[in-house]
């Protein structure tokens, strides 16, 4: 019979997926096998608690289920075309599951795969049943990401963990924490946390794979004379010369100021683009000095774009 999974977990269409975490780990530790020893009618409602989780503690799942496109298995519903079958004197009823359930014509035991589902019991005849595993997200900074973090994570249930997050992880990546999720059945071995990374963008840095950019704004006379200047880094500020001549969108190199790969331990380096930027006003002085400049040394930036092009 086709259960309500809300009804199962004591909560509302409307509830949150935290809501529904919760929901569960309360009712898997109240009806637990080893804290019922002997109770089938605890077992039972164990066994429907976690079947509801692991459709509703799935986002994707739960959104088809809503929808109506899978049933409270998880099992894709008949298309209206079997209903009908079923229903309209085809000759014989259209049998699902049921036709099979004993090895029947063209069919197999499904006994594993509900019993995959729901547990199975030892050869003691205790159920036995891994834990579910939870998920969860954490938002870090851009620089605790390329340079790895100690975070102290606050689960649902109120328990506290220290977690080492390594320098060079990327914004979907997944940390899993052994036996930190769902508690398991009998001999069953609890399930895992999975903490998938949201890193926040920085207003200076980016990454582009395991290289560091930056646009380094530059004044037009450390432009022109050369100039060494302090450049943050993902590692703290170190000194850059400015060539003398330099141009707007010229790149500088600093070898081995990027990410530390995780897999095979070599530095990416940080990239810096020079951005030539004029004083906010320009003063009569400058202005003067342009126009004599310009006229006894006139120069075309631009030729080569014209040559390129053909025109």
């Amino acid at each position: 019979m086709d259960q309500d999974l809300y009804a199962v977990l004591g909560l509302k269409r409307t509830a949150t997926n935290d809501e529904i975490r919760r929901a569960y780990r309360k009712l898997a530790k109240d009806l637990h096998p080893d804290q019922n020893k002997g109770d089938p009618v605890s077992e039972e409602k164990f066994k429907r608690v976690s079947a509801a989780f692991a459709v509703l503690g799935s986002p994707e799942k739960r959104k088809r289920y809503d929808a109506g496109e899978i049933d409270s298995m998880g099992n894709e519903r008949a298309h209206q075309f079997y209903r009908d079958y079923g229903a309209g004197g085809g000759g014989r009823e259209y049998e699902g599951f049921g036709g099979y359930q004993n090895g029947g014509a063209g069919g197999g035991d499904f006994s594993d795969i509900f019993g995959d589902l729901f547990g199975r019991r030892g050869p003691s005849g205790a159920f036995t049943m891994r834990g579910m595993d939870y998920r969860y997200n954490l938002e870090i900074s851009f620089l605790e990401a390329v340079n790895g973090v100690k975070k102290r994570v606050q689960f649902p249930d109120n328990e506290t963990l220290d977690i080492t997050v390594p320098a060079g992880v990327e914004s979907g990546q997944t940390l899993r924490l052994r036996h930190k999720g769902g508690p398991g059945a009998g001999r069953g071995e609890p399930g895992d946390a999975l903490i998938e990374l949201k890193i926040q963008p920085h207003p200076l840095f980016a990454r582009d794979g395991d290289n560091i950019t930056l646009e380094l704004p530059v004044s037009l006379h450390e432009a022109v004379l050369g100039s060494r200047v302090e450049v943050p880094t993902i590692g703290g500020r170190v000194t850059v010369a400015i060539p003398k001549g330099a141009s707007s969108g010229q790149v500088l190199r600093l070898r081995g100021k990027g990410v530390t790969n995780a897999r095979t331990g070599t530095h990416g380096d940080q990239l810096i683009t020079l951005k030539i930027m004029l004083p906010p006003a320009i003063d009569p002085e400058l202005e003067r000095f342009m126009q004599e400049w310009a006229k006894k040394h006139p120069y075309d930036p631009r030729a080569r774009f014209r040559e390129a092009a053909g025109v």
